[in-house]
């Protein structure tokens, strides 16, 4: 992560994300050591079940450490909130029931002083829906994206979209689609091709270094 950091300067915002994968004794060391290198945030320094741990470390570090991808509705933040577990969340709108509730969401930790960072390496819908979030969370710091994505292998999400509305990443940003709804026309004919051909994509198997079973993505 040094040599990352070294190798970019100063001038890239770099995220790390542990996926939950640090036990919490090693998440106070990873943290520490961290710190030097000014990260935007620590997503998922602990799983998400243990809020309490989460807080501990908010305090402990001057990280803004990330949460959210795994919590599905404003009543699983609830706790986030309330113990300044971070400073920063990452909701799914595809995942916490819709544009309301996320937006719901944000307003709630708008009031609390916590940015959002709307979760989504998903497809060209789900990322329009964010980017309509973000347009009226005054919270909302940064989008996650796949736009050209390595693991998009064989078709990228612009593929599903006509070409007057796909999404253009220009010096770091993304526009807020303009057109009706969510502001993007899907190019029906890719899909119902796409459809025909199917897909076979399985999660990963990741395992520890004795062959268990281990989390591989944090959802």
């Amino acid at each position: 992560m040094a040599e990352l950091r070294a190798a970019v300067g100063t001038t890239m915002g770099l995220a790390f994300d542990s996926h939950g994968r640090v036990h919490l004794p090693m998440a106070r060391v990873l943290l520490k050591e961290l710190e030097p290198l000014r990260p935007m945030f620590v997503e998922y320094a602990v799983v998400s079940a243990h809020i309490n741990a989460m807080a501990d470390l908010q305090r402990a570090t001057s990280i803004t450490l990330c949460i959210g991808e795994r919590l599905h509705s404003r009543y699983d933040f609830r706790a986030v909130l309330e113990q300044r577990a971070a400073g920063l969340i990452n909701p799914d709108t595809a995942d916490v029931g819709g544009i309301s509730e996320m937006v719901r969401i944000g307003h709630v930790a708008e009031a609390y002083d916590i940015g959002m960072a709307p979760h989504c390496p998903l497809g060209p819908i789900a990322l329009a829906a964010c980017l309509q979030v973000d347009a009226i969370c005054y919270n909302a710091v940064i989008q996650e994206q796949s736009v050209g994505i390595h693991y998009n292998q064989g078709g990228d999400l612009n593929d599903y979209l006509l070409p007057e509305s796909r999404f253009q990443v220009a010096d770091g940003f993304l526009s807020i689609p303009q057109g009706p709804g969510l502001g993007i026309e899907v190019d029906e004919a890719m899909v119902e091709e796409r459809a025909r051909t199917g897909h076979n994509w399985r999660a990963p198997v990741w395992r520890h270094a004795d062959g268990s079973i281990a989390d591989w993505c944090g959802k």
